[in-house]
């Protein structure tokens, strides 16, 4: 059974003051049991809009649990995803206050900026190319407004705005045309150390597939991609958790290049 529209609301302002105070809220599906996958994109949209009323625009997307492995541990059967406002957004190797975050973790991603319009349903990896401007290396700052511990799973998740806290993006554009984007390497490192490495192809086999997925699941909500969305295609590493002091750099093969960011 879904819930209501006035539960609905009432989690969606709930997320919004967990976000203004950084104190998380309880478990939602302990809360509010009847609570499914429906409702939590239901929640977001809300929650999406209320920042919208207030200034904020949409920037781009992200795509999560983008491996089995993540999926199962989730108890999901297939990729979730957010939208992301422009705040989200933060520019390179600026200091970001850890204060401002309650569990955060960092991602190496890929980020695709789209040059023209993308609509789904029906969209194949093929359309994602040709409509792609450009990747750019970039990090997700992972953060949880919900209390993670037993029982906690993907509705939690979506509702939260598929855990997403924030983005840097690097500055070293690529065409799809210059490079195997599969075959992509890197290396997340914390204060000198690589923690991580792995390959892009761990994105469901191609992040070009990440995106094309996206576009079709947007579609079921009459959204399409206009030209400057960037779209998050999920961590090809596990995330780590990062605290105040940690300077993570990210380095990508294939003239992708590097990607920093620091934590005060």
């Amino acid at each position: 059974m879904s819930l209501d529209q006035a539960a609905r609301n009432e989690i969606a302002e709930a997320l919004r003051e967990a976000h203004r105070t950084g104190t998380p809220i309880p478990r939602l599906t302990a809360t509010y049991p009847d609570m499914d996958v429906e409702d939590a994109y239901r929640v977001q949209e809300i929650f999406i809009a209320r920042r919208l009323a207030e200034g904020a625009r949409i920037k781009g997307y992200k795509v999560g649990l983008t491996s089995k492995a993540m999926q199962e541990m989730a108890g999901a059967s297939e990729p979730d995803f957010s939208a992301m406002t422009d705040d989200m957004f933060l520019p390179e190797s600026t200091p970001i206050g850890s204060a401002s975050l309650i569990r955060p973790l960092v991602e190496m991603e890929i980020a695709f900026v789209i040059g023209s319009q993308l609509e789904g349903p029906g969209v194949l990896p093929a359309d994602v190319v040709r409509a792609t401007e450009y990747v750019l290396p970039a990090i997700e700052i992972v953060d949880f407004r919900v209390e993670v511990g037993p029982g906690f799973g993907i509705v939690d998740t979506i509702a939260d705005l598929a855990a997403c806290g924030a983005a840097v993006l690097g500055a070293n554009p690529r065409r799809l045309d210059q490079i195997d984007i599969r075959r992509v390497r890197g290396t997340l490192s914390r204060n000198g150390a690589i923690e991580q490495e792995g390959e892009a192809s761990a994105v469901l086999g191609n992040p070009v597939t990440a995106v094309a997925w996206l576009a079709n699941k947007l579609a079921e909500f009459d959204i399409s991609f206009s030209p400057g969305d960037v779209i998050l295609t999920g961590s090809f590493v596990k995330a780590i958790p990062v605290a105040a002091g940690d300077e993570i750099v990210c380095e990508f093969d294939h003239g992708l290049g590097r990607v920093d960011v620091s934590f005060t």
